[in-house]
């Protein structure tokens, strides 16, 4: 039999210039996303809002949404363009094979106090994984400064210190080195072991990362930047309580997290194996809603867990790891990919990056299907929580939160279908049959015990 590799073999020629060809992918994503994000730009310049919200939102909403809208988008414009200019640089200069032999070198220094079994290509991969994060992080740290000291700031949703802050980038990349080294080796090692058929046993090595990374998530790394405390007895978790009880939902505790202290955006999600569920809500979503309001959030999460959604998707996304492993099989032994870069050897980690850039046209496709996926999934949600008689709670919850978060109220259907996860607020709430009565205050309503 044939196989994927053997189909692709004639790619595997020096007289193709694989830069040439990543470049090109490179051009063509970055003119084609920069179209969507006109698109929808034009789409932010409108004055009116949306027939179906009219009687919901008031136009001095809708007026500070655009407003704020149309300057996320202009800093996209901007942050898009140094993106494709970085990665354009890290090409022309040669410095994906620089870092490779940098991060060998670090190795070779570091081999008096390493252990005697690391050594070789799956560490020094270990070393150029945790030094190309750390470049990363630096390089677009002025792109996050300006995202939250400036224009986060500017419309009133930065809650972050300067000290927070830089503490949070140091977080993320030692977690990085401590969490992802494992999983960088584990992946490279299967590799390694099993040659050309390592297919579905990374496939199965990922799933198991996914599922424990869902367990010790809430547990032991959310915990390093953000405070839970149980919520307070009272109507509020009362309400929450009978909820759970009626749909035989797992619920073991009840927490509140201080999504204050980084932004006033809010938000709600529960975590947990199957047979023991945690509800966290941010303080935000608490502040600025009733206790119905909340309820019928909740009642839309619980519909995902009836629903299923969280195993559908993880079968969404194993097909999906199937197709990226599968072609990534066929240029794994490319050595005309490896030398165009100006490598000598073919360290996996290498070619599973190069292969990546080739990748993007299509895996922009796959996240499309994706996307649909999740938008069903929203929807079906939605519809669940409408079964349970929260459809008026949980659509006046949409409006209010979109409201609050200052969340665009429009968008260009190709920009959305690309880009968008969730569906618009209009169109869900034409889903839910909502029927003003009435404009949704915006002031701050907070829960009420009495």
């Amino acid at each position: 039999m044939i196989s994927l590799a053997d189909s692709f073999a004639f790619l595997d020629n020096p007289s193709i210039n694989w830069k040439y060809v990543i470049v090109s992918f490179s051009v063509g994503q970055y003119l084609f996303e920069n179209y969507l994000q006109y698109r929808q730009y034009q789409v932010l310049k409108k004055t009116a809002p949306p027939a179906s919200l009219k009687a919901e939102i008031t136009q001095e909403t809708f007026d500070k949404s655009q407003t704020y809208s149309r300057a996320k988008s202009q800093f996209s414009f901007f942050s898009n363009a140094f993106g494709f200019l970085q990665n354009l640089a890290f090409i022309k200069y040669d410095l994906l094979p620089a870092i490779w032999n940098f991060s060998g070198t670090l190795v070779a220094k570091s081999a008096f106090f390493l252990p005697k079994f690391m050594g070789g290509v799956i560490t020094q991969s270990i070393f150029f994984f945790t030094t190309t994060q750390i470049i990363s992080t630096i390089v677009s740290a002025p792109l996050s400064y300006y995202s939250n000291f400036v224009l986060e700031e500017k419309y009133g949703f930065n809650k972050l210190t300067v000290g927070l802050w830089i503490s949070d980038m140091l977080k993320g990349i030692a977690l990085g080195f401590v969490l992802g080294s494992p999983v960088v080796a584990g992946f490279l090692k299967i590799i390694d072991y099993f040659g050309d058929s390592f297919i579905f046993y990374t496939m199965g090595f990922i799933l198991f990362v996914q599922l424990v990374g869902m367990t010790i998530y809430p547990i032991l790394i959310q915990p390093l930047f953000n405070k839970f405390t149980p919520l307070e007895d009272g109507k509020l978790k009362v309400a929450i309580e009978d909820l759970a009880k009626k749909n035989a939902f797992p619920l073991d505790s009840l927490f509140v997290v201080d999504g204050s202290k980084r932004s006033s955006h809010s938000n709600a999600y529960f975590v947990g194996l199957p047979w023991s569920k945690k509800i966290v809500l941010f303080d935000t979503l608490i502040d600025h809603s009733t206790i119905d309001e909340v309820v019928a959030v909740l009642a839309h999460e619980i519909g995902h867990w009836k629903l299923n959604h969280l195993p559908k998707t993880l079968i969404a996304t194993q097909a999906h790891l199937f197709m990226t492993f599968s072609l990534f099989s066929a240029f794994i032994h490319n050595k005309s990919l490896y030398s165009s870069f100006g490598f000598n050897t073919q360290p996996t980690i290498i070619g599973f990056l190069l292969f990546n850039d080739i990748f993007s046209p299509l895996e922009s496709a796959m996240q499309f299907a994706m996307n649909l996926l999740s938008r069903k999934h929203e929807y079906e949600a939605d519809a669940y929580a409408k079964s349970c008689g929260y459809s008026e709670n949980l659509s006046v919850s949409l409006i209010r939160l979109s409201t609050e978060n200052l969340s665009a109220f429009d968008a260009d259907w190709l920009y959305s279908a690309y880009h968008h996860s969730h569906p618009i607020l209009s169109e869900r709430l034409t889903a839910l049959g909502y029927v003003s009565t009435g404009k949704v205050v915006k002031e701050t309503k907070e829960v009420k015990e009495d």
